[in-house]
């Protein structure tokens, strides 16, 4: 089974961390034609790992290639049963991989799809999340849908900074209204500026009476 072969004394228990957002590494195939991503926050412990690594190597019947793509680097501990609390943390219990979703957890190469496809889904029930199987081209287009949903979140965001300094309600606009932008900006500007002279003409008229 996967583990660290060292690790300093003082490192080796570790705090549970987090595992909010999305994994920003590891999230694309980068060796294989086909790969199990995950859907779900979960660690991930070595004998899950090589559960799976078994369940797809006899599957295809060493007719292709396969690549562990997660490491179990992360120590978790556990108390005896009928333990009272307190005497410090208990001793380390195993090891875990930390996965967020969109991680990319096996990939393969070599069988055809079909088979692949088996293989990696006899796979994924000894896994405790969630996962699915993904090709290059599903991948592909799974970034791009990805891509496409930040760009209209940053051009949501610049338009709504540039209408705030202006008081301008912006809460629901798309992309189709960012060219209405430039023409409303300008008429709110002119039209701050002649309140303000109006305001200016008033305050003149009063001081002189």
């Amino acid at each position: 089974m996967l583990m660290p072969k060292r690790v300093k004394g003082n490192r080796r228990k570790m705090h549970r961390g987090r595992m909010c957002g999305r994994a920003n590494r590891g999230n694309t195939i980068a060796f294989g034609d086909y790969a199990i991503v995950s859907q779900d926050p979960q660690w991930v412990t070595s004998r899950q790992i090589e559960a799976a690594r078994i369940a797809m190597t006899r599957h295809i019947k060493r007719g292709g290639k396969v690549w562990i793509r997660i490491f179990p680097d992360k120590s978790y501990t556990k108390k005896p049963l009928e333990t009272r609390m307190g005497k410090g943390k208990a001793p380390i219990e195993g090891w875990v991989a930390v996965v967020k979703p969109g991680r990319v957890l096996f990939e393969m190469s070599g069988p055809p799809v079909e088979v692949a496809k088996e293989a990696m889904r006899l796979a994924i029930f000894k896994l405790p999340m969630r996962c699915k199987f993904m090709t290059k081209a599903d991948m592909a287009k799974d970034l791009a849908m990805r891509g496409g949903q930040r760009t209209l979140k940053a051009v949501k965001t610049a338009e709504v900074v540039e209408a705030e300094p202006l008081g301008l309600e912006v809460t629901d606009v798309n992309v189709t209204e960012a060219t209405a932008f430039p023409t409303e900006i300008l008429e709110a500007v002119e039209a701050t500026e002649v309140m303000e002279t109006v305001e200016s003409t008033e305050t003149t008229e009063t001081t002189e009476e």
